[in-house]
């Protein structure tokens, strides 16, 4: 039997990521009191159990839930009945969004702020996320793609990429991105832009590939860049941090900064220990056509 307990922050998924193991088989209950753990995994062990594939959903509602969890995993081990812990995660300010938007009370912000509740939330669940087999950060995931990675996951029994990397083009005139985590300028190359037959192209067209590519700095710094990465990225992973955002950036976000993007991402993809995902953000800002 695969028995998966699926907890983390409230309003980081739990609901979605039950009701997708659901939909593919588990057998799902949610708030399980804890001490009745033990007594489920006995039912569901026995010989004519046909229940193969299991997940509890566990949240905070009780102050005392994870202690009495971390005391029951304890024993689920001692009665060698194995498990795994997905641990679903968003950032502090895309929770607060989410709580505004339901217009629900976080369950540990009392008659408090929102933020006062997850603040509380982290704390309790410190332990238990260090524990965890699988961390998820939703902050920047659509559901389909939330459900695309239990599904690789639990399903599909594919290797878990243990941290997720986006590389997001973007520009200037904009703004940085307020997610980075690493920023790079690429405006030290030639802009496209005053080429007037590569104005109103963007770094997704051939033309302008070639001729921002064209310029030996920019293989140099791809070169670096990467290598600085993949110096990086595993030691993010002894940090315990399981989301990255790689900014590039130039003056509109269109050619130069759109180009570095799509070709660092087809430098780092085959990395497998790794995923990785690319946006441009602000590609069809302003969009200009010649007349």
């Amino acid at each position: 039997m695969r028995l998966v307990i699926v907890t983390g922050m409230s309003g980081a998924g739990k609901s979605t990521a039950l009701k997708f193991l659901e939909d593919s088989g588990y057998y799902c209950v949610d708030n399980l009191p804890v001490p009745l753990i033990g007594k489920f995994t006995e039912l569901l062990a026995l010989p004519d159990s046909e229940v193969e594939k299991a997940a509890l959903g566990v949240d905070v509602r009780a102050a005392h839930t994870f202690d009495e969890l971390l005391v029951n995993l304890e024993e689920l081990k001692e009665h060698n009945v194995s498990y795994s812990i997905l641990f679903l995660e968003a950032g502090d300010d895309i929770l607060i969004k989410r709580y505004k938007e339901t217009r629900r009370a976080h369950p540990l912000a009392g008659d408090g702020r929102v933020d006062v509740g997850i603040k509380r939330e982290r704390e309790a669940l410190k332990i238990i996320k260090q524990r965890s087999d699988y961390i998820i950060d939703t902050s920047r995931m659509l559901t389909r793609e939330l459900k695309a990675e239990l599904d690789k996951i639990f399903i599909e029994n594919k290797a878990y990429k243990n941290l997720y990397v986006t590389i997001v083009s973007f520009g200037f005139k904009y703004g940085i991105p307020i997610d980075a985590d690493l920023v790079f300028d690429v405006r030290f190359l030639p802009n496209p832009y005053y080429f007037e037959e590569l104005k109103y192209k963007n770094g997704n067209d051939r033309e302008v590939r070639d001729y921002v590519m064209s310029f030996e700095d920019a293989d140099i710094f791809l070169d670096k860049l990467k290598d600085m990465l993949l110096f990086l990225l595993p030691n993010y992973i002894i940090e315990g941090k399981n989301q990255l955002v790689v900014a590039i950036g130039c003056t509109g976000g269109k050619h130069r900064s759109v180009t570095l993007a799509n070709a660092l991402f087809d430098r780092m993809n085959s990395y497998e220990d790794y995923g990785f995902k690319i946006e441009h953000r602000d590609i069809d800002k302003d969009a200009k056509r010649k007349m």
